[in-house]
């Protein structure tokens, strides 16, 4: 971001008041087993106010943590921020971009909600402004993503990228290491399936137990049935991963911090902000680096 733009490029979260498909009945209710939306919006967010309000209330806040920031997005972040008619999406992309400090849009959703007619119009929109589309894959294991009532498959989320990067879209895929019916093979292959696709950038997040949560339930009742990685095993399992992701994508986040009044586990004796130091000391230990293991596709 700072090659290209100049400077640090911050985002600033905004509410548009979607919902989701898995929510309102489209195709189910009560929306993924692991999603609490409130355990990672922002607590500056007030959902009542309008987005260029939400804005200048984002912009005070991070004027303050990052000083000197070179240009700020608009972050559509909670639920899936393509899911609507196309005149409200217009509506809500173009009042942020109306915004005299916004230079582009990073927007969050699923990849069932990524219709043709939304990635022209982001196309569109990408040839002026920094469009970021970010795509909720979470497994790449069909078995898994079932049992955590995703709603999608596998290959939707193939599908979806591969139909978004063609048109020139920057593209960045989610990923929660951990889910209930992963296991460690599953999750390294995870790491082949998603290099073999035409992602910019991914973010993975380690599995957090947030309040209000199906899979909390689950866990209250039998801890056996939702295991949680401790930090040092998260922190090998990152390393494991890395070493067999393609070093063409970019990392922009290596796991999560749920707000701790929501937060029921695991409970680490670290900071977020301590893991990438804390795997770079495992890289360097290995004496190992991003695709180390992996394996370029044959010409």
């Amino acid at each position: 971001m700072r090659r290209l733009h100049g400077g640090r490029v911050q985002k600033v979260s905004v509410a548009a008041g979607f919902t989701c498909p898995n929510r309102d009945g489209a195709l189910g209710t009560g929306g993924c087993t692991f999603c609490n939306n409130a355990g990672f919006t922002p607590g500056y967010l007030d959902r009542r106010d309008g987005i260029h309000a939400q804005i200048d209330t984002g912009l005070r806040f991070l004027d303050r943590r990052y000083p000197g920031t070179a240009r700020f997005i608009a972050y559509f972040q909670s639920y899936s921020n393509t899911y609507g008619e196309m005149a409200r999406l217009r509506a809500c992309y173009e009042e942020a971009l109306a915004h005299p400090r916004i230079s582009g849009l990073a927007i969050g959703t699923r990849p069932d909600c990524l219709p043709d007619a939304v990635l022209d119009y982001l196309a569109e929109l990408a040839r002026t402004r920094i469009i970021e589309l970010e795509v909720g894959v979470e497994s790449c294991d069909d078995a898994v993503l079932a049992r955590v009532n995703r709603g999608h498959d596998f290959a939707c989320s193939e599908d979806a990228i591969r139909r978004a990067a063609h048109r020139g879209l920057a593209v960045t895929a989610h990923l929660i290491l951990g889910l209930p019916g992963e296991t460690p093979a599953s999750m390294l292959e995870a790491a082949a399936r998603l290099s073999a696709l035409p992602l910019t950038a991914l973010k993975l997040h380690q599995l957090q137990l947030v309040r209000g949560t199906a899979m909390a339930r689950d866990w209250a009742r039998d801890p056996a049935s939702v295991p949680l990685f401790e930090e040092e095993a998260y922190i090998a399992l990152l390393a494991d991963f890395i070493e067999r992701l393609s070093p063409a994508i970019l990392l922009q986040r290596l796991g999560s911090e749920v707000p701790p009044a929501l937060k029921l586990a695991p409970h680490w004796n670290m900071r977020l902000s301590q893991l990438a130091p804390r795997l770079s000391a495992e890289l360097a230990r290995r004496d190992s680096w991003q695709g180390k293991h992996w394996t370029a596709p044959a010409a």
